[in-house]
């Protein structure tokens, strides 16, 4: 059974090899987001210099430090600047930590979706989720590193939690845990989205099991979130009390001010491929599809509830899957102007600054809808159901590379060196422009890459108060989540024994 997974994810993992081609390329590619090896190499260089967690970094900020990793998720950047700690550049270092967060998500959602749905569901709802079009937009149109790698362990949290409630076993709440971190460390805002639903889901399954008097159940769908926090807090609790420290509320006006990016109804449908930017209206520089064959597998998948239904076949799966479809709706609506109101009364979420990105959420939902459609089959078909069920995988996958793949595509490739990426300038003056938001507000920004250049580093990288307090609370997490380990796996020795 273990090498039967193995060999699928390896197909998974070979399946989504058109989504990272243009990253196996020599060169790289420009993104909205333009400072990823950057990023990379002075998350090294604080390692470096025995800097741990890294908060601050030597060079950006016009050369005066910048306390970036304070406040930007930092999960992907210690995976990139491990490579360069073993001697990759910095280009090559993040071409391996986006060609990661790229794979990891269709095997992530594989692990949660084929006990779901089989291993033939599991396998198309992965490749649904790998290809989503709003996936390439963030890889090669935005550059939104920590966005797609917050995608990709979405689907591991759902996946613990469903296994606690299926198995009751104490690994599937560190899994669970360590895959709701993993969205927190990744990118702040898919956190902020997903936190809703994660608790919802935490509630559904918590009655269903208070009905059951299982109440451990309970116990252990709660620890998920609590410890996930837990062992994130090293990173949002500073974030969270030092944020007036900067000036990042300049970042929710203007272009970014999510009154200004709402999604027309026709764009989910079809808008126009770009690589520019968002704006007002319904003509934008950038695509908000949710892809043709992820709106058919919705319609069809809805249209199965309903027969399910209608049969009599009410399994929680197909609860499940009603509940997959209310998200999906439910996120369209969120990202058209007719949720206006809910964004103007719920003030955290004027953070997201892009109601778009929601298009997350509609690509989760979707996807697990796909595998649905395959699981229905054998449902409704019992004579020679796992041959429909094999020819609607290969329909549906085929379907969804022909309409896709053309997305995963880079605007151009450029012939650069790390030193594009890493010399004084562009990391003091070019890259320090994209991204300054997170300097204190009275700092006087230089007028020239010269005055740049001449500033010496004024920010001392000392941690405050807070920031050790946070960093003692993920100790104990971390403490926690090694106990949990040693316990699971001797727990699972004493049943091999018995």
């Amino acid at each position: 059974m273990k090498n039967k997974n193995l060999l699928i994810t390896i197909l998974i993992i070979v399946l989504s090899l058109w989504s990272i081609l243009p990253i196996l390329q020599p060169g790289f590619f420009p993104m909205h987001d333009d400072t990823q090896p950057a990023r990379v190499f002075e998350m090294a260089k604080s390692l470096k210099a025995g800097m741990f967690p890294v908060r601050w970094v030597f060079d950006l900020g016009y050369g005066l430090g910048y306390p970036i990793f304070n406040y930007y998720a930092p999960l992907a950047y210690y995976f990139g600047a491990t490579f360069v700690l073993l001697g990759f550049d910095a280009i090559t270092a993040s071409k391996i930590m986006m060609g990661t967060g790229i794979l990891l998500s269709g095997v992530f959602m594989y692990l949660f979706t084929k006990d779901l749905w089989g291993k033939l569901g599991g396998i198309v709802s992965a490749i649904f989720y790998v290809y989503v079009p709003y996936h390439a937009v963030n890889i090669y149109v935005r550059g939104a590193v920590g966005e797609f790698w917050a995608y990709a362990f979405i689907p591991l949290v759902f996946f613990g939690l469903t296994n606690i409630f299926r198995t009751n076993k104490l690994r599937y709440v560190l899994i669970g845990a360590a895959g709701y971190a993993g969205v927190v460390l990744s990118h702040n805002l898919t956190a902020l989205i997903i936190t809703p639903l994660v608790i919802m889901y935490v509630f559904c399954l918590s009655v269903l099991a208070y009905r059951g008097k299982k109440y451990r159940k309970i116990h252990q769908l709660i620890a998920v979130v609590v410890l996930g926090f837990v062992l994130s807090a090293f990173y949002w609790l500073p974030a969270l009390a030092e944020i007036k420290n900067t000036n990042v509320a300049s970042q929710l006006s203007g272009g970014s001010d999510f009154k200004n990016n709402f999604v027309c109804l026709n764009q989910f449908w079809n808008s126009p491929w770009g690589f520019g930017g968002s704006t007002a209206g319904c003509i934008d520089g950038m695509s908000f599809i949710i892809g043709k064959a992820h709106i058919l597998v919705s319609i069809l998948s809805a249209i199965a509830i309903i027969a399910l239904i209608f049969l009599k076949v009410k399994t929680r799966k197909t609860y499940f899957a009603l509940g997959a479809f209310a998200v999906f709706i439910g996120s369209i609506f969120l990202m058209t102007e007719l949720s206006f109101p809910i964004w103007k009364s719920i003030s955290p979420m004027q953070y997201l600054q892009y109601p778009w990105r929601f298009l997350n959420i509609t690509a989760f939902s979707s996807s697990i809808l796909a595998g649905l459609l395959v699981w229905v089959l054998g449902k409704l078909f019992r004579k020679n159901a796992l041959r429909y069920q094999i020819h609607m995988a290969l329909f549906l996958s085929i379907l969804l590379l022909f309409l896709n793949v053309k997305y995963f595509n880079a605007q151009k490739i450029i012939r650069v060196d790390e030193s594009y990426y890493t010399s004084d300038f562009n990391l003091k003056w070019r890259i320090s422009k994209i991204s300054d938001e997170y300097l204190p507000g009275n700092i006087s920004k230089p007028k020239t890459a010269e005055d740049a250049l001449r500033n010496k580093i004024i920010f001392s990288f000392k941690e405050t108060p807070i920031e050790r307090f946070s960093d003692y609370i993920s100790v104990a997490g971390i403490l926690a989540l090694i106990a949990g380990i040693i316990y699971a796996q001797r727990d699972a020795k004493h049943k091999k024994t018995s």
